[in-house]
């Protein structure tokens, strides 16, 4: 049998319909006081609150944006007579870890109390617009968002790939072509029996072609995401120009 941590965490699923009620303030102490009790590097990490505001995704009551924050670690530096040498990339890469540990704390911990949670991957495309909304020192970089509230819907746990095409022990394997169909099919046939994309209105055109070949009838997850990542971001220097903006480095120039 399951134990409750278990349940929430198998449970999970991310919600885009919510409940016009606000979310007590005892629960968003105790969301963000669960994040910052997630393993962490250095606690390079800050979060950023809006409340009850219209242009809050979904509707929902409570945005967070979670940030790589260096800003701190280097002014609690200062006060011990230290200055910051560690290159920006590496900076960069342990302050992801500290931030995305604390953003799924705070994920497990609100939907432990019933609240509804969805992930927005845009930050990392629109940084410069949140640095300046935010007032963000150089050297804090936004990751994600997360909204939050009263689910007003109960959608059906999102399919995942085999475990076995997760998990390996001792070493990577060499794939057959069954066993990357087998993983496909698994996706994808969850994702039709939800009808998910229909749903969301969410097909990607393919920019090589006037008219698309499939319909929602037969799109799903494998060929959404060869879609995304086979015509997207496939410029360095828009993400570079981002994280600029934000003060890090990355050019590896004097």
């Amino acid at each position: 049998m399951k134990n409750s941590t278990l349940r929430t965490l198998l449970s999970h699923r991310s919600i885009r319909e919510y409940k016009d009620k606000k979310v007590e303030e005892e629960k968003i102490e105790d969301i963000v006081e669960a994040g910052m009790q997630a393993p962490f590097v250095s606690q390079m990490y800050s979060v950023i609150m809006e409340k009850e505001k219209e242009n809050i995704p979904f509707d929902a009551p409570i945005l967070f944006t979670i940030c790589v924050d260096v800003y701190k670690i280097k002014k609690v530096m200062e006060k011990r007579d230290w200055e910051l040498v560690t290159n920006d990339l590496t900076l960069l890469i342990f302050g992801i870890q500290d931030a995305a540990y604390m953003a799924q704390n705070m994920v497990v911990a609100a939907e432990s109390m019933g609240l509804g949670t969805c992930y927005l991957g845009s930050p990392v495309m629109t940084a410069r617009h949140l640095k300046e909304k935010y007032n963000l020192p150089e050297k804090v970089f936004p990751v994600v968002q997360l909204v939050v509230g009263y689910p007003r819907e109960r959608p059906p746990v999102r399919p995942r790939y085999p475990l076995e095409f997760v998990l390996f022990e001792d070493e990577y394997p060499k794939f057959s072509d069954e066993d990357i169909e087998r993983a496909m099919e698994t996706m994808d046939q969850g994702f039709l029996q939800e009808d998910y994309y229909r749903k969301l209105n969410a097909m990607i055109s393919v920019k090589s072609k006037d008219e698309d070949d499939l319909t929602y009838d037969d799109y799903s997850w494998t060929e959404h995401i060869s879609r995304k990542w086979g015509q997207w971001y496939d410029e360095l220097e828009g993400q570079m120009e981002k994280l600029e903006a934000c003060g890090f480095e990355l050019s590896g120039e004097d």
